[in-house]
């Protein structure tokens, strides 16, 4: 798995801060930009984050380069709607041969772990026969057509792609690009960073917390998972029952970037 930031908002804790001032003060967005200094930035968007106002973060976006996630991945990534995507086709892009991601658990079970590399190199075998059966079918009908040759099969291996792909399972490879503004990242790591999250996508949005907090220390001070953020675990029965250990966890992981303030 690798998570790379790829664009942000220049100055992204400045913006914030005079987004939200701009709301108390009849000043001119110049004047109270001038009057910035990292103190008072600091100062504000911890007031924002004490009383809970957050639109004005909607103003910075972040955003990441994923590779080497599952579809089993990347299909709860994109339930967070309020963000952007662009992942790799599984219609335009030929599977032939595809990576797959193995769950550590299935990696550490020598028996499962047999089980799942045969079922994934049957797979493989499979969607090249689909995919060569239907190439050829295609190619016959867009030959019938009155396409050329080499037009024919390329458009008989594109359309063949579109059907063949039905049979690749949820351990798949793919990458997507992703953009979520700061609100909605803080939505995103209240949900993916907790311990009860899949595995995989804790693994994502811990890795881009950790390059949001690089980013803009101040802004993600107090982002993480729910009792992180707010000090309580929503989760009731089905709490980890770890609270403290994961408070500690994060403030560790943010001490790098933030001085230990978090």
């Amino acid at each position: 798995m690798k998570v790379k930031l790829i664009a942000n908002t220049p100055e992204p804790e400045k913006i914030v801060a005079t987004a939200a001032k701009l709301c108390y003060s009849s000043s001119d967005v110049g004047s109270l930009m001038d009057g910035l200094t990292d103190e008072k930035i600091e100062s504000f968007v911890d007031m924002l984050a004490s009383i809970g106002h957050e639109s004005p973060m909607e103003h910075v976006s972040f955003t990441f380069a994923i590779e080497g996630i599952s579809r089993a991945c990347s299909h709860q990534l994109v339930r967070h709607r309020i963000a952007s995507y662009s992942q790799k086709s599984q219609r335009y892009v030929n599977e032939n041969g595809f990576e797959f991601i193995t769950p550590p658990a299935i990696e550490q079970c020598p028996e499962a772990k047999a089980e799942f590399e045969n079922q994934m190199a049957q797979i493989v075998e499979s969607y090249d026969k689909i995919s060569e059966a239907l190439t050829e079918m295609h190619y016959k009908a867009f030959l019938a057509g009155g396409n050329d040759e080499k037009s024919a099969r390329s458009k008989a291996r594109k359309k063949a792609n579109e059907d063949a792909r039905f049979v690749l399972p949820n351990a798949c490879e793919t990458k997507i690009v992703v953009t979520m503004n700061v609100r909605t990242l803080f939505n995103f790591f209240k949900h993916r960073c907790c311990n009860r999250a899949q595995w995989e996508i804790k693994a994502v949005a811990d890795e881009m917390l950790k390059i949001c907090c690089e980013i803009a220390p101040n802004l993600f001070k107090k982002a993480g998972p729910s009792c992180v953020m707010t000090g309580r675990c929503p989760e009731g029965k089905m709490s980890c029952g770890k609270m403290p250990e994961v408070i500690a966890q994060y403030k560790e992981m943010k001490a790098e970037f933030i001085g230990g303030k978090a």
